[in-house]
């Protein structure tokens, strides 16, 4: 596998949309619609980064980006916490171990500059 990335949001269209970006760059895309699913493929695909949306069924992106954390398999991964909720929130995210915050819409030039940064150093 290539460089890979994780979507993890509930939104169909902006997760379709997100991923044909992606892979016209050259990235292998996976996704994930809810936290118990971002969780798990985090843990078991292992993807290079992984895109979190705050706004998911099931406990939130918060929960993912804690429980990632929490385990030793997953810790390391970056995470963009990709986000139309306040800057707060956003900042709150980063505060409990996400390397990026990105407002959506998010601009393909910066999630891509975001991107090849955390993958590439």
């Amino acid at each position: 596998m290539g460089r890979s990335v994780l979507i993890v949001d509930d939104d169909p269209a902006l997760t379709v949309g997100v991923a044909v970006r992606l892979e016209a760059s050259g990235y292998d895309v996976l996704a994930a619609n809810d936290v118990p699913s971002g969780v798990t493929k985090a843990r078991y695909e292992g993807p290079d980064v992984i895109l979190l949306d705050l706004g998911l069924p099931g406990g939130g992106g918060m929960v993912v980006l804690e429980q990632l954390q929490a385990d030793p398999e997953t810790r390391d991964i970056p995470i963009i916490v990709m986000s139309a909720r306040h800057k707060s929130e956003g900042q709150a995210a980063v505060e409990a171990g996400a390397d990026v915050f990105l407002q959506k819409p998010v601009e393909n030039r910066r999630l891509l500059y975001a991107l090849n940064s955390l993958i590439d150093g």
